[in-house]
């Protein structure tokens, strides 16, 4: 799970921070051996981060293809990389491959190009085990109550034994309306998943009236008028997402507009296994 520096109403994911200064230094650590030999990267130097980055996102399309495959405008999501699906060993297996072959063809920024993505490689795995060991124990559901649209209450504690997805969303944020249709979706391919819309800030008349006109189910709908549930979690960015399993323990999150795709890794972490079927 990506951990979000919060800057104001900015959100910035340290995991890209921490590929943009691996990569940096890897950059600067290659043009300076390749220097050594009175060359430069040229174009290489661009290409070979290139194909990994593309490589890495073509790998998450596939693997989540009927995600990007519904509508034209779903294909179009193929090329939106803000919903952060990934997959860093495709890219990283193709960016090795790149500078092998140019290393076989005695090509002078191969060796180069291989001892930056190695520096490139250990500064990235290295920040990934240091988060993975201060990570702490996995945050619970939070200690919080609202009223649905239908009038009942809900408490999000209780729903402990079942998956839950939370979206902290306003009527006025353009992305938490353009991933209305795509949460819906899911919840009625899901209906082993609980998933709550929680209005920040907004009053009932407003929520109501936007609910109706996106079909957004009344029992899912909670109003928290002072914003209380976004404070309590330290969760400012619209729109957000969280991710809890069964157990109730925070799963995954994601800050940010969510797609097809997208959704459909985060909720693999929650969905709880398929039962086994029992001999007759």
């Amino acid at each position: 799970m990506d951990q979000i520096l919060q800057l104001g109403p900015l959100a910035l994911p340290v995991s890209w921070l921490v590929l943009f200064v691996a990569w940096q230094a890897g950059s600067f650590v290659a043009e300076r051996r390749v220097r050594r030999q009175g060359r430069t990267l040229s174009l290489h130097g661009w290409l070979l981060p290139f194909a990994g980055w593309a490589s890495a996102r073509a790998g998450f399309v596939a693997a989540h293809w009927e995600g990007y495959a519904g509508s034209p405008a779903s294909l179009l999501g193929i090329l939106d990389i803000r919903d952060g699906g990934w997959f860093p060993w495709t890219g990283l297996l193709v960016a090795l491959i790149y500078g092998l072959v140019l290393a076989w063809r005695s090509h002078p920024a191969g060796r180069p190009l291989l001892w930056g993505l190695g520096l490139f490689c250990a500064l990235w795995l290295g920040a990934q085990a240091v988060s993975r060991a201060l990570a702490g124990p996995p945050a619970q559901l939070p200690v919080f109550s609202a009223v649905a649209l239908d009038a009942r209450t809900v408490d999000l504690p209780a729903l402990t034994g079942t998956p839950v997805v939370i979206n902290l969303w306003a009527s006025w944020c353009p992305p938490c309306r353009r991933e209305m249709p795509v949460l819906l979706q899911a919840q009625r391919a899901h209906p082993e998943i609980r998933f709550l819309w929680v209005n920040q800030g907004e009053s009932p008349e407003v929520v109501q009236r936007f609910s109706a006109q996106h079909g957004l189910p009344p029992d899912a709908v909670l109003l928290d008028l002072p914003s209380r549930l976004g404070q309590m979690l330290g969760r400012s960015t619209l729109p957000t997402t969280l991710f809890y399993n069964a157990q109730g323990q925070l799963a995954d999150l994601r800050t940010g507009e969510v797609s097809a795709g997208s959704l459909g890794q985060h909720l693999q972490r929650i969905e709880p296994p398929a039962p086994t079927k029992t001999p007759p």
